[in-house]
């Protein structure tokens, strides 16, 4: 292993560590595990690279005739993903999606390009993942991520872009997060789970981007695993937790957060709060039926 990337896991897992114990007090509902498996955004330097006058469009036409087929919303509100019925062609022609991206100088293409790029890369390898270890009641039993705090598959070397390989983490956390600081980034990337935003049923492109990101975000946010009151206790999703920093850091401004995409009756319940009283997740697997 490269000496920065050595660094990089190393330096995040005692940086991790030593923060657990104080958080998982602060943060009663997260588990200090749950703590551990929220990396922080560091930059991998090596993508920061775009050329901002290209015009050039990524074809993610396959992406987005898969989604079609075996993407629907579930009775609960949740999209689901139909893995069981994934035919061996389209399975095929899933994985030639995924190895056309691989092969893709990215970094000859703009940052709207780039950015569903890499959420359409991160969502397709994650959905292959499944398919190739179903049957699977939750993405956390692929444990195949090495390491002696890993768990799940997030950090297991899955892809390789331009000679570099990738995890799931790599891209989200090393990529997304600290080039884009945006956090609707968190309502597009997909981790399989019925507690995770949805997986969208279109393929994000460079054109569509800011679109599904603000959709993604206000289905999240409105749907009871999102956001919710009940008996007068505001109960949200752990991701606000994991992720903090993100949205803008403590409970009032996750709140702040909610509020900006709150539809009634939400919004009239956010009203006046400052803090949040539980956090739930649900790592069953988004399967259609399950």
């Amino acid at each position: 292993m490269p000496a920065d990337r050595f660094h990089f896991h190393a330096g995040r897992i005692l940086r991790r560590a030593a923060l657990v114990f104080g958080l998982a007090i602060v943060l009663g509902a997260i588990s200090p595990f749950e703590i551990l498996f929220a990396p922080k955004a560091e930059l991998w330097s090596r993508w920061q690279a775009y050329d901002s006058s290209s015009t050039a469009v990524i074809d993610h036409g396959a992406w987005e005739q898969f989604l079609k087929v075996y993407v629907s919303r579930g009775a609960d509100g949740v999209n689901r993903v139909a893995y069981g019925r994934v035919t061996d062609a389209d399975r095929r022609a899933l994985g030639d999606y995924i190895a056309g991206l691989q092969q893709t100088a990215i970094d000859r293409f703009n940052r709207d390009q780039q950015r569903a790029f890499w959420i359409d890369l991160y969502n397709a390898a994650t959905v292959r993942l499944i398919l190739d270890h179903m049957p699977a009641n939750s993405i956390v039993d692929i444990d195949i991520s090495p390491g002696l705090f890993a768990r799940g598959p997030w950090d297991r070397k899955l892809l390789n872009v331009a000679g570099e390989s990738l995890s799931l983490n790599d891209i989200e956390h090393r990529i997304l997060r600290p080039i884009w600081r945006d956090a609707r980034i968190h309502y597009a990337v997909n981790c399989a789970s019925v507690g995770c935003p949805d997986l969208q049923a279109n393929a994000f492109t460079g054109a569509n981007g800011e679109a599904l990101l603000e959709a993604a975000a206000r289905a999240f946010v409105n749907h009871r695993r999102g956001a919710r009151v009940e008996d007068g206790r505001l109960i949200v999703s752990k991701i606000y937790a994991w992720f903090a920093d993100d949205f803008g850091g403590g409970e009032a401004a996750v709140i702040g957060h909610l509020t900006r995409y709150a539809e009634e009756p939400l919004r009239k319940a956010l009203e006046g709060r400052t803090a949040i009283d539980d956090y739930e997740y649900d790592w069953g697997l988004n399967g259609a039926g399950s």
